[in-house]
């Protein structure tokens, strides 16, 4: 079995919000390469991250900080929140994300998994 630790980034920050509401959110960490880091060290085999600043806007909005947790991540990293677009998946994979989450576009969009 490989458990999955998982960072959600808010306004470049590792939070958890209480129930999905974006009203009411713990933050974690300033920093989520920090979280990241500390997964690496704890034998973390994977790691997944949400964009949840993505995933309300439709777009990806964290960028900067997903870039830092690949430079401090010791394991494969996952991302999904607001990626609907191909251009949006290629851009992940080449900064070295090894695995990308379609969610809502593949419910509303299944060709675009097809060409993904």
């Amino acid at each position: 079995m490989i458990i999955f630790p998982a960072i959600d980034i808010r306004g470049g920050r590792c939070v958890r919000l209480t129930e999905g509401r974006f009203d009411q959110e713990t933050v974690f960490a300033d920093d989520p390469s920090e979280m990241a880091a500390r997964w690496s060290v704890a034998g973390a085999e994977y790691l997944h991250v949400v964009d949840l600043d993505g995933a309300l806007a439709g777009t990806g909005r964290n960028l900067p900080a997903i870039k830092k947790i690949l430079e401090h991540a010791s394991m494969p990293v996952q991302v999904g929140g607001g990626i609907r677009s191909l251009a949006a998946v290629a851009e992940l994979l080449e900064l070295g994300v090894s695995r990308v989450i379609l969610g809502s576009a593949a419910v509303r969009e299944p060709q675009l998994v097809a060409e993904a």
